[in-house]
């Protein structure tokens, strides 16, 4: 037989709440960017003077420009990129798609404005290319 190992403990436990999807969302504006444990931790314990011992947390990329992200969302929108890489897509598995000239036309505007996405996505998280 097989021993099995004791339970133990962490030292923390998870909790879950239930929430409508109004109170979610309510929760998550008054978060902005902070993690929703965090924040509900920071508010649950902030008039008790002490400092929270420091939890382990994912990393998550700052967005170091703001207005470079939503110019990634202006381009996203106006691209039709998804359609369009959709539609070409199919014609490709049908056997239907001749090289026109308007056939590269289209593949080489969807390459570019995913090259320009690539390029603002990556200044607007401060990466930049090796």
């Amino acid at each position: 037989m097989i021993a099995m190992p004791e339970h133990t403990t962490t030292g923390s436990a998870p909790f879950s709440i239930r929430l409508t999807p109004e109170e979610r969302q309510a929760l998550e504006n008054r978060a902005g960017r902070q993690a929703l444990g965090a924040y509900i931790r920071a508010r649950l314990f902030e008039d008790q003077g002490e400092e929270q011992s420091p939890r382990r947390t994912a990393r998550r990329p700052a967005i170091k420009d703001d207005k470079a992200l939503a110019q990634v969302l202006a381009l996203l929108g106006q691209s039709h990129l998804a359609g369009n890489v959709n539609q070409l897509a199919r014609a490709a598995n049908s056997g239907s798609l001749p090289m026109t000239p308007e056939v590269r036309a289209a593949l080489t505007d969807a390459s570019a404005d995913i090259a320009d996405m690539k390029a603002a996505l990556m200044q607007a998280l401060d990466i930049r290319e090796r």
